[in-house]
């Protein structure tokens, strides 16, 4: 498998394109399992002392779409088709999350990728999640 952007790169495209969530998230690692942290604070807290279902989709929406983009290149209107996520058990206030990610498929026109989410240091996901991205056609120059 060959990535057409690194960790510089990716980060550059989203502080560049996603200003308003690039502070939010970290790339650790690139490559077959992509893994991307969320610094949680205070903002994705919810009642109850845990971290709230729309951050953990943030998560997973953010990190499928750099692990596409890693692969096929600075696209950004490759946009979410579909999504399904899973909570499995309550993650840990006070802890980043960790997001492991697989691109499933990767086709012309549509992406799938997997994306398993833990409270950092525990050994069982908190949350599942699969996307699928439709991305546009190359233009013709």
């Amino acid at each position: 498998m060959q990535l057409k952007m690194d960790v510089a790169a990716l980060t550059a495209f989203l502080r560049a394109e996603f200003p308003q969530v690039a502070g939010m998230f970290e790339i650790v690692a690139l490559g077959e399992e992509t893994v991307i942290r969320l610094k949680v604070d205070e903002s994705h807290l919810r009642p109850g002392g845990t971290v709230s279902g729309p951050t953990m989709f943030a998560l997973a929406d953010v990190g499928i779409y750099l692990a596409i983009l890693a692969r096929i290149g600075p696209v950004a209107l490759a946009v979410t088709t579909n999504a399904t996520i899973d909570f499995l058990r309550k993650p840990l206030a006070g802890v980043d999350l960790m997001a492991r990610v697989r691109v499933l498929k990767l086709g012309r026109s549509l992406a799938v990728g997997e994306c398993l989410i833990f409270s950092e240091g525990q050994g069982e996901p908190v949350a599942r999640a699969s996307m699928t991205y439709a991305i546009p056609p190359k233009r013709q120059v």
